[in-house]
């Protein structure tokens, strides 16, 4: 049995995720039947080709080359949020983007795509990158599914208004059942006819945001000046773990082994890339632990943030 997580923010969350792993490995006893880290997403900031989440900050390459390595070392895939569909073809050149790209060009590491112009780039001069095709895209009918996991990707991930919709899941091919992703813990109000406008508006911050730093490193970004309709004031977008288990698209930690993966499917994906730490420990902690091991999984993972400088209630 093999159940697979993939895991949000390499970059921000990186103490708290080396940790993780660590205990993963070293206290299997803790964790759920099957339980593996198929990957690490997220950006390195300020990268102009991000998606899905604004995410601002400046990461050095001594930083970029450590986390890479960190994870690299331990089998685990660095994967990229490169889902911008805002993207023009004078971004492709960006420097930034194109240097960490060539620093994880190691077979391992992997890219999640969303806009076609960055797509045939990543292609032609990243060959080695395997290639997710993002939620992003709204593949929310059987048929668009079907139609993209032909394509030639890596994974494909869902999106999430078909999560429990398992009279069209059980139409999918088994063969290709382990193609399929799924985001489990979408705080997004189900059926939101704003998510793919607001997609895009993300990606015109992040590219103003990029923008705004070469010309004024240091004075603060107003994305308000940006992008007035930005959906900034999404009333969704700061749920908790707690708050989000009554919608229809949520999937449960039980759900997952004891229908999932039985009918096939073992890609999960873990929202939380600008979420507080504290919510995504907790959610680790309700997916992979064992119900009978969470308070001492929590604690010890909690004891190692502190020993280690990653908490502090001092």
């Amino acid at each position: 049995m093999r159940v697979r997580f993939h895991l949000p923010d390499f970059s921000g969350n990186y103490k708290l995720n080396l940790l993780f792993a660590e205990m993963l490995k070293h206290r299997p006893e803790f964790f759920r039947e099957g339980v593996e880290i198929a990957s690490f997403y997220g950006v390195f900031p300020p990268s102009i080709w991000n998606g899905g989440r604004t995410q601002g900050g400046v990461c050095d390459k001594a930083f970029i080359k450590n986390v890479i390595k960190s994870f690299n070392e331990r089998g685990i895939p660095l994967r990229f949020t490169f889902t911008n569909p805002a993207l023009e073809k004078k971004h492709l050149s960006d420097t930034f983007c194109n240097m960490v790209m060539n620093l994880a060009n190691n077979g391992l590491n992997e890219a999640i795509v969303m806009s076609p112009l960055l797509e045939d780039y990543i292609r032609r001069n990243f060959p080695d990158y395997k290639l997710t095709s993002s939620t992003c895209k709204r593949l929310d009918t059987l048929e668009g599914l079907l139609g993209e996991l032909e394509k030639d990707y890596h994974i494909v991930v869902m999106d999430y208004d078909l999560n429990n919709r398992f009279e069209l899941l059980e139409q999918i091919p088994m063969e290709l059942r382990p193609k399929i992703e799924f985001l489990s813990n979408a705080c997004c109000e189900p059926g939101c006819p704003r998510r793919s406008a607001h997609y895009h508006s993300i990606g015109v911050q992040q590219i103003a945001y990029n923008e705004h730093i070469k010309k004024y490193p240091n004075l603060p970004f107003d994305a308000a000046k940006y992008d007035p309709d930005h959906f900034r004031d999404c009333p969704y977008s700061q749920r908790g773990l707690f708050e989000i288990r009554g919608l229809r698209t949520h999937i449960s930690p039980d759900d997952i082994w004891e229908k999932y993966v039985p009918m096939g499917f073992e890609q999960f994906k873990i929202e939380g890339r600008t979420a507080s730490p504290i919510n995504v420990l907790e959610t680790y902690m309700y997916y992979m632990a064992r119900p009978e091991c969470r308070d001492e999984a929590r604690f010890t993972l909690l004891k190692s943030m502190e020993n280690s400088g990653a908490l502090s209630f001092r």
